[in-house]
């Protein structure tokens, strides 16, 4: 459709009202009782201001939306020009008395309100036009029916909107919720059409195609307010089942009164054109919570989590004990107001139990953390001591942190990483590292790892520099500087430099180690294609979180999705490593269900109850990341009949052609069959539920299609000797021949979905 078509349309529909509310209109315009009056269309204008700023004025129109602090009132007929807008807002300040429906005359002065700061460049562009001090208002007519006016997003141009101001608009979806942050606090969402929005530097380099993306966000969002300036309202707006609104979600179609404000918490911040709601709003949950992460196979499991400083010593100079501490150290600084988390020992024990259910539904083998105290041991034992009372006794220890200069030891900053691991999968084979290089806000962490089947890996957690706390304006790492202005943030170039100290760290490493097997995990404050990203896997290293998944986040910031969180390989563990996914537990959630007990509802008898629960759910702002390796022995027969037997670890077995005896000899072993002249093994230990069967490589050789029913190609069945594997190579469920023997396993303890890989 055309641009003038549609505004054709558009046109129409602004002017589509009842014989009678003509007949109403025309009583009032008719001279002399209305000849000063000035309609709201002239009022508005066709620029960002109004033509009529600073003076005094009559008006008449329909009321379509009371505030709490004002309403909207619209011009019935409109003057047939899309360039300007037939509504507008009277800003009472407090409680109007006037109904919907009503069909106003009244007087005020014409003023345009800036919803930011006055030295927001991007909020005094698009200033609200309005009506104050109003006086005589009289009531002409009640129970008069605005119909509203369609529009369409994107937007052709970002903030053409404009147009539609202060009038009763409806908007096609689906749209879907992009962030919830400030649901809670101020009763508003960000939504988008055409799907969640992705930070542009996410997706692309930065350059031409990330700067097309972030303008097609622009276009593509609108905010959805509930209707009042009050802060942390109760209930809590559009809050749904499981007192959860997430991220994802959509709704079908929206119909409201368009106005303009803030999208962020800063007056400093962009604004956005927003709508409050005529009809109320409709929440689909298209983004299910789940109660853990995706499977990611492998027999080690690795997570990154940011837990949003955890800290034992409290805002309040507290400390977990219930002791009087002498606050938190950063740099030379000892004090309270150095301390970044709970408040106190009530959100304190709120955000211990969050975090403990997102760990421990994890179940990773070993976990990086980000954002912890850095004061010793005690805030890292006291989270180990919360995950073994729940999980038992032993199940985690933490790697140590390192001590001298030489390595690095965990720096000065208030915060660091830690490492924890379970000794029962995992052991240390050499001293916790980290780097002494100066240019690090937070030293990584370096620990090699081996299993009880020889294999090592060494993990790495780190934390770059963040986003914020922006120097000056002319320094090369602000944000907007003129050698930034590709919309990565502040401290780009030390990000970069850390990068490059990262990668120089990690040889030393493996060379002390002997071992090329690296995974870097941990909060880089570096979107998927920035630079210091770049830096790394244009030297080798790969993006697991890109290898699997096209559109993969941790983090929600202004609306847009992305990934701050990295799992990052290197070019020895990639082809070792099964799958990478994120659990969106966190960054889909409202803040208002975290464990702050500021900033919520009110605590009264009439109030809502509080929205916190101690499940996982806004355990911190940040999704964890979990890494499936497949760290296997492996073991590999010959052409003839081999015995092979594995190590008291996890074994992949490659028996080959010829009838071979096959023992694990414990661990989780994998054994795998690439045809069917491989056919006439025998497993003597398989233990269902621990090994594995895999079958891809038979089953694609053979053809299997991908929608194909498995029982047509593969059976157990029970005999004397044991559960017997059978393929049938026709795909017709009638010619099954074996393809080996489970000694001592009965058919019925086989699961074909859990114990044989066909996928």
């Amino acid at each position: 459709m055309s641009t003038r078509t549609d505004l054709t349309m558009n046109t129409q529909m602004k002017t589509s009202i009842t014989a009678s509310a003509m007949l109403m209109f025309m009583a009032c315009a008719a001279p002399p009782a209305c000849a000063a009056d000035t309609p709201i269309y002239s009022i508005q204008g066709s620029g960002i201001a109004s033509p009529l700023l600073g003076t005094t004025v009559t008006t008449t129109g329909v009321v379509t939306k009371v505030n709490n602090n004002g309403y909207f009132i619209q011009d019935q007929l409109g003057d047939g020009n899309p360039a300007t807008s037939d509504g507008i807002f009277v800003f009472t300040s407090s409680a109007p008395t006037v109904l919907l429906g009503q069909f106003l005359r009244l007087t005020g002065r014409v003023t345009e309100f800036n919803t930011g700061a006055a030295t927001n460049p991007d909020t005094a562009a698009r200033t609200l036009t309005q009506l104050t001090g109003t006086t005589a208002v009289q009531v002409l007519a009640s129970g008069i029916v605005i119909a509203p006016t369609p529009v369409a997003l994107p937007e052709l141009v970002n903030d053409d909107l404009e147009r539609y101001e202060g009038m009763l608009i409806s908007i096609a979806g689906p749209l879907t919720v992009s962030q919830n942050f400030f649901q809670s606090r101020y009763g508003q969402l960000t939504l988008s059409a055409g799907g969640r929005l992705e930070v542009p530097t996410n997706r692309f380099r930065p350059g031409p195609q990330a700067d097309a993306l972030r303008d097609e966000n622009a276009r593509r969002r609108i905010l959805l307010d509930d209707g009042t300036s009050v802060q942390n309202p109760n209930p809590t707006p559009y809050i749904g089942t499981d007192n959860t609104l997430r991220a994802g979600d959509t709704i079908a179609s929206l119909t409201g009164v368009l106005d303009y404000g803030l999208a962020t918490a800063s007056n400093t911040g962009y604004g956005d054109y927003k709508i409050h709601p005529t009809v109320v709003p409709q929440f689909t949950r298209a983004n299910p919570r789940t109660p853990a992460p995706e499977a990611v196979g492998g027999n080690i499991k690795v997570a990154s989590f940011n837990v949003l400083n955890f800290f034992t010593t409290f805002v309040n100079g507290q400390t977990a004990g219930g002791l009087t501490g002498q606050g938190c150290t950063l740099g030379t600084s000892t004090a309270a107001s150095n301390c970044r988390g709970a408040n106190n020992a009530a959100e304190f024990a709120r955000q211990r139990a969050k975090i403990i259910e997102v760990i421990a539904a994890v179940n990773a083998d070993a976990v990086g953390l980000m954002e912890i105290q850095n004061n010793g041991a005690v805030a890292v034992q006291n989270l180990i001591d919360g995950l073994n009372a729940k999980l038992g006794a032993g199940t985690y220890v933490a790697v140590p942190d390192p001590v001298g200069t030489a390595t690095g030891g965990t720096g000065t900053d208030a915060i660091k990483v830690a490492m924890l691991y379970k000794p029962a999968k995992l052991n240390r084979a050499l001293a916790s590292n980290s780097d002494a290089a100066a240019v690090h806000n937070r030293p990584p962490l370096a620990q090699t790892f081996a299993l009880t089947n020889g294999e090592k890996f060494t993990l790495v957690v780190n934390h770059f520099k963040s986003k914020g706390s922006c120097p000056a304006a002319t320094d090369l790492d602000a944000a907007g500087n003129t050698d930034d202005p590709d919309g990565q943030g502040c401290w780009n170039a030390k990000r970069v430099q850390q990068a490059q100290a990262l990668r120089q760290f990690v040889a030393r490493v493996q060379a002390d180690s002997a071992n090329n097997d690296v995974l870097l995990i941990g909060d880089f404050n570096a979107y998927g294609q920035e630079d210091p990203m770049f830096d790394l896997t244009s030297s080798g290293y790969v993006d697991l979180i890109a290898r699997f998944d096209n559109f993969g986040y941790s983090y929600v910031f202004d609306g847009e999705a992305g990934r701050l969180d990295q799992g990052i390989s290197s070019a020895s563990l990639t082809p070792k490593v099964v799958r990478a996914v994120e659990w969106h537990v966190n960054a889909d959630e409202p803040s208002g269900i975290d464990y702050n007990l500021e900033f919520k509802q009110p605590a009264c008898a009439a109030c809502a109850p509080d929205l916190y629960s101690a499940s996982p759910y806004r355990a911190s702002d940040h999704d964890p990341v979990v890494i499936g390796l497949g760290l296997y022995k492996t073991i590999r027969g010959t052409a003839a009949r081999d015995t092979l037997v594995g190590t008291a670890g996890d074994d992949l077995f490659i028996g080959g052609p010829g009838a071979d005896v096959l023992t694990g000899n414990g661990g989780n072993n994998v054994y795998v069959y690439q045809s069917m002249r491989d056919a006439g093994d025998t497993i003597t230990d398989f233990s269902p539920g621990r090994d594995v069967v895999d079958l891809r490589t038979l089953l694609t050789g053979l053809g299997w299609p991908a929608n194909a029913n498995i029982a047509s190609w593969v059976r157990v069945i029970d005999t004397a000797e044991g559960a017997s594997v059978q393929i049938d190579s026709t795909g017709t469920g009638s010619a099954f021949r074996p393809l080996l023997t489970l000694r001592q396993v009965t058919q019925s303890s086989v699961d074909i979905a859990r114990d044989l890989l066909v996928r």
